[in-house]
């Protein structure tokens, strides 16, 4: 087992652990789940896979930390969006795939609600990415793909999109190459210009170059 199936084996094992911890000793909405330590035991994995886990669940919204209280749960309504998306857990190339496109739907989206928001289009943060490619020649990918839906300011979108992202691997957590650069450069200044189809068409060509990496 590669270390991507295993991580994804580790986030599903966590999952289907809370889910009859939750089930078995009816813990209720902001109750305390086991900690780490606890976890780590019953799963017979490191604290630091759980961890790692554990803060994919909370922005997701599943479960709460609190500084030195521990980690809770929370609304039980949320509980479906973390099932549905732990069925994607690249089990082969079609699943690979589903979870590559619904990420990009959300990514396209947020161009085009910046595309179409002056006040989002203008801000300074766009302009710090071109002196970043400029002066370091790369910026990393994840980066801009975040800022992007944190930008639009939809917290749902945003925290579906960091669960799809955590499944691409390093295709996404690395710094741009030489060939991505004019393609970064060219969608955010469409972008910034108000040229919604210029933008989406650069980010196109950029997610066909990082497919091929």
């Amino acid at each position: 087992m590669d270390k991507k199936t295993a991580q994804k084996k580790v986030f599903l094992e966590i999952v289907q652990q809370l889910r009859q911890l939750i089930k078995m000793e009816k813990i209720q909405a902001g109750e305390k789940l086991p900690s780490e330590r606890v976890l780590s035991e019953r799963l017979g994995v490191g604290r630091s896979s759980v961890r790692e886990a554990l803060r994919s669940l909370e922005l997701l919204g599943l479960i709460e930390t609190r500084h030195g209280g521990g980690t809770f749960l929370a609304s039980t309504h949320k509980h479906q969006l973390v099932e549905i998306l732990s069925m994607f857990i690249l089990e082969d190339e079609k699943s690979k795939k589903d979870v590559e496109l619904t990420r990009q739907i959300h990514e396209k989206e947020a161009i085009r609600v910046i595309s179409c928001t002056e006040i989002l289009r203008t801000l300074p943060v766009w302009d710090s990415f071109f002196v970043k490619l400029e002066i370091e020649g790369a910026v990393h990918c994840r980066d801009i793909l975040r800022e992007l839906l944190i930008t639009t300011g939809n917290r749902l979108s945003l925290k579906i999109w960091f669960q799809l992202a955590a499944y691409d691997g390093d295709r996404l957590n690395r710094s741009s190459t030489e060939d991505e650069k004019l393609i970064i450069q060219t969608m955010l200044k469409s972008m910034q210009l108000g040229y919604e189809k210029e933008a989406l068409k650069a980010y196109e060509q950029w997610m066909n170059t990082v497919a091929s990496i």
